[in-house]
């Protein structure tokens, strides 16, 4: 799987999301990420369940700065 991370809250709320060192965005809920990672090639992906996603400031519940 792709190498995945979630950065976290910024003062808006959006997270960044970077796959295998390149920017794919920001999200501001689990379904953006969701999103973004089908838009870079990855579909259908459990965005809360997947092991291989780090999320660095809290996990996928966590959207405040």
């Amino acid at each position: 799987m792709a190498d995945v991370t979630v950065y976290p809250p910024d003062e808006e709320g959006g997270r960044g999301v970077r796959a295998d060192g390149r920017l794919l965005g920001r999200a501001f809920e689990v379904a953006g990420i969701a999103t973004l990672l089908a838009e870079a090639g990855l579909p259908g992906v459990d965005v809360a369940g997947a092991a291989w996603i780090v999320w660095r400031g809290g996990g996928p519940d966590s959207w405040v700065h």
